[in-house]
């Protein structure tokens, strides 16, 4: 039984529900914590689905106040989701998960997690059209989420092979690719923070196994790393979407709590 999440949108950013509502479900479903991880503003350029300053205050004030509030029924974490491009965060928050959502190039940011078109035509114009070396500037800044910010959880770790289910759109066994996250891991692993086990592509039907892949899994595992297991909640219902299907499929490695990390 795992019934915690520390990975969870809400309104306040491109989540699909109110934070009460959030907590309503996580109670319903036996949950003896919750995490908030709504997304940092990013002020190096306009992010739509990202919390405003304004927000980011706002957002901390409430989960604050329902943290008091149903204190008795369930321990509520008032964390944020880093991207690695954030700057300066409004606010303070009792934890970060430490994420790559964009690559830079020059004065441009394209979105690593929106579409396969859209990491084509970044790959297009920047990498000879290769998905490969577009990945490998992606692990390049995902080893380093825990350098820039101390991240307290490393998200999603490949989510650069969100829409490559089955290596429909590229080969991760290429070894370049193998090497790029083999090279991101060894610069993770010393900060002995948890990896993710993330279930949100599949809640959002754009992927059958969650992040990490097997291999990679294996290999974080072989030096020693860790994991939790999270939902990248975006809708109350999936609190705990897939969780016992990963639980099984990871059941090797060593997946902790992160409340047990966090006291």
């Amino acid at each position: 039984m795992y019934k915690e999440n520390f990975h969870s949108h809400t309104k306040y950013c491109d989540g699909k529900n109110t934070p009460e509502e959030m907590v309503s479900s996580a109670i319903e479903k036996g949950f003896t914590a919750l995490g908030f991880s709504g997304h940092a503003y990013i002020d190096a350029f306009d992010c739509g689905w990202c919390m405003s300053e304004e927000g980011s205050l706002q957002y901390i004030n409430e989960i604050n106040n329902i943290k008091n509030k149903y204190k008795d029924k369930i321990n509520i974490y008032c964390g944020t989701e880093l991207d690695y491009f954030c700057g300066k965060l409004p606010g303070e928050y009792e934890y970060t998960i430490g994420s790559v959502h964009y690559l830079n190039e020059g004065d441009e940011y394209p979105a690593v997690d929106s579409s396969l078109k859209e990491q084509q035509e970044a790959a297009d114009r920047y990498f000879g059209s290769s998905l490969i070396e577009y990945a490998v500037k992606y692990f390049e800044l995902a080893g380093g989420v825990c350098e820039k910010f101390n991240a307290d959880i490393i998200g999603h770790f490949d989510i650069v092979a969100k829409f490559n289910e089955a290596d429909c759109a590229f080969d991760t066994k290429d070894r370049r690719y193998k090497k790029a996250w083999q090279d991101a891991v060894d610069r993770l692993i010393p900060y002995n923070k948890p990896f993710e086990i993330n279930t949100g592509a599949i809640a959002r039907g754009v992927r059958l196994t969650p992040y990490p892949a097997i291999d990679i899994a294996e290999y974080i595992h072989e030096r020693g790393g860790f994991f939790i297991l999270t939902s990248d909640c975006h809708d109350a219902g999936k609190l705990d979407f897939f969780f016992d299907d990963a639980l099984q499929m990871y059941s090797k490695y060593n997946i902790v709590k992160f409340s047990e990390i966090i006291k």
